[in-house]
């Protein structure tokens, strides 16, 4: 039995196309579903739900031989003892600092102040911040960055972006651009090993259906 860990979401539907190139279709819709494991149409692969931050815990200590996660999630979380054979180029998105649209980052960062940052990624915040030479104290919220610093909780704000709607709805404006993000396929070593006969067609597929899409694109 393969085991592949997904989140729900946007990861899922993305990730549904790469499964379709491999053969691998669900058989059931995960929101309509109170199911937290999904069958395939190949009686030995199925897909479990778990949070997007837990993926990487589930692929590294053998409760999922395969994973899809982004990027943040591994740097967050570390990507140790994990494969990561490849960039999937879904979920894109970046992860940004954003402000006030009446703060002035520029003139904050010059000065050397220092700058209360909420995010819920404290690992990359802190090592941006760091390399720029600036003092921060990070604030870890889970959820509603956005009320941060327009209730005063933070001057800034380190959080994923997508098209950037959300930032200006609440008067919030993106000053600086950390890195791009994508989601990764990650798996199991042990599994990669032991399960290679079933394990490498889905990655070859996986490839090809990557590299139809650049081509394409």
């Amino acid at each position: 039995m393969i085991t592949l860990a997904l989140s729900k979401g946007r990861i899922f539907d993305e990730t549904l196309p790469l499964l379709a190139a491999a053969g691998i279709e669900v058989l059931e819709d995960p929101e309509k579903s109170r199911k937290l494991i999904l069958p395939t149409n190949q009686p030995g692969v199925r897909v479990v739900l778990v949070r997007a931050t837990d993926v990487p815990t589930y692929v590294e200590y053998g409760g999922a031989d395969l994973g899809v996660t982004g990027k943040d999630t591994l740097i967050e979380h570390g990507g140790q003892g994990l494969y990561q054979p490849l960039d999937l180029q879904i979920a894109k998105c970046r992860m940004s600092v954003a402000v006030r649209n009446d703060f002035d980052y520029a003139s904050a960062v010059r000065q050397g102040s220092r700058l209360k940052v909420a995010t819920k990624y404290t690992a990359i915040a802190r090592e941006f911040f760091a390399s720029k030479g600036v003092h921060v104290d990070l604030i870890k919220l889970y959820g509603s960055m956005e009320l941060a610093p327009l209730t005063g909780l933070a001057d800034a704000i380190v959080d994923l972006v997508s098209t950037g709607n959300t930032l200006k709805a609440n008067q919030l404006v993106e000053v600086e651009r950390i890195m791009d993000i994508s989601s990764r396929l990650v798996v199991n070593q042990a599994a990669l090993k032991l399960k290679q006969a079933a394990i490498r067609p889905i990655l070859d597929a996986f490839s090809n259906a990557i590299e139809s899409n650049a081509v394409s694109s």
